[in-house]
């Protein structure tokens, strides 16, 4: 059944007043993106009812849809800039890189699990989003084609922030990335500086491992796909 973006508007609104606004997230324009974008429609049908509760769901192939106050303050610790141009790695439902392209001027996304990337290309067009350019493949290398980027957003956890993604930022460019293992990860926001790169942190998340050259091997985290 086809997904109508008009629906559970009012479960929107309340998601963005009482788990976003309220717990200090407070950034105009990544508040106005997600109370436009239909988080329904980039999850399987028969969880839709629960689309806008605060927390994960599954979207199949041991992935989930983060909680929309986790796509909210990973977007705002990107400093969203419309004139710019941003890579994310992992797209999962597409939510993010939905929220995204409401907030930067190009959206470059990658996800290795060809099945969820054709199934979120399927939404983007379905909710008629045109500044979203997919790719199939291992995201942990980046895409250097399209870089620098003014922000790099990493929706997995990763060992340590992968080379390639901090070598494909702009000067002052951001990357915003779950490090750690299984047993929880924090939340870094990377900046490029003069050829250096400075590493601040915000929370403490759980994210599913990034898969690829750069990211867990499946002997390190075998177990999570059982």
């Amino acid at each position: 059944m086809p997904c109508r973006a008009g629906d559970f508007e009012k479960e929107r609104l309340e998601m963005v007043s009482q788990q976003l606004e309220a717990r200090g997230l407070h950034d105009v324009s990544v508040l106005e993106a997600m109370r436009t974008v239909p988080r329904h429609c980039f999850i399987p049908e028969n969880l839709r009812a629960f689309a806008y509760e605060d927390r994960p769901l599954p979207i199949g192939q041991h992935q989930t849809i983060s909680q929309p106050y986790m796509v909210a303050l990973m977007s705002a610790l990107m400093l969203p800039d419309p004139e710019e141009t941003v890579l994310e790695v992992g797209t999962g439902s597409g939510y993010q890189a939905a929220i995204l392209a409401h907030l930067f001027k190009q959206v470059y996304t990658i996800e290795m699990r060809e099945e969820l990337a054709l199934q979120a290309i399927k939404t983007f067009k379905e909710c008629e989003i045109h500044n979203i350019e997919t790719r199939i493949g291992d995201g942990s290398t980046g895409w250097q084609e399209h870089a620098p980027y003014h922000a790099i957003v990493v929706t997995a956890a990763s060992p340590r922030p992968p080379r390639p993604l901090l070598d494909q930022l702009k000067e002052k460019g951001r990357l915003v990335i779950p490090v750690g293992g299984w047993e929880g990860q924090t939340l870094q926001i990377w900046t490029a500086e003069k050829q250096e790169f400075v590493c601040t942190y915000s929370i403490s998340v759980a994210f599913v491992p990034l898969r690829g050259q750069y990211g867990w091997s499946e002997s390190e985290w075998q177990w999570y796909d059982k």
